[in-house]
């Protein structure tokens, strides 16, 4: 193990995350995150240009994180999801069947959790690109 250079910065706390994947159906994965969760679109591609990616980004407006979905026509990438893929939101209460209900009329599908764990603790829904969101009902400590 190595010490860290001290002359590099160190990334805290109010550092943000972008997480990008690619995804089947740009319509559906943004009408699942934001009908479905909640989530507001920051950002779109509006026209087609060769060579470059379509995408749609979507987040909560001024918050630390968001998600990159992409789809690129000319050479598409199929995402490939494992069932340890998993996007945790900690609600830090009882999951709401409203939201969970939301969801699935948005293009999701609830599924028994690969790890009992997330069953025990919360809700899995499969978003339509076939990654796992779950809701969990503990609080980040």
């Amino acid at each position: 193990m190595t010490d860290a250079n001290p002359d590099l910065p160190v990334p805290g706390p109010s550092l943000h995350v972008r997480h990008a994947r690619p995804s089947r159906d740009l319509a559906a994965a943004e009408r699942f995150w934001t009908e479905g969760l909640g989530l507001s679109v920051l950002w779109r591609t509006t026209e087609r240009v060769p060579g470059e990616h379509d995408l749609v980004m979507v987040g909560f407006p001024g918050g630390g994180w968001h998600f990159e979905l992409t789809r690129d026509p000319e050479r598409p990438l199929e995402p490939t999801p494992t069932v340890d893929d998993l996007f945790v939101l900690y609600l830090g209460g009882p999951v709401d069947e409203a939201l969970v209900d939301r969801l699935v009329a948005a293009g999701g599908t609830r599924v028994a959790a690969h790890n009992p764990y997330w069953d025990e603790h919360g809700v899995t829904v499969r978003d339509p690109d076939g990654y796992h969101l779950v809701l969990s009902s503990r609080a980040w400590s």
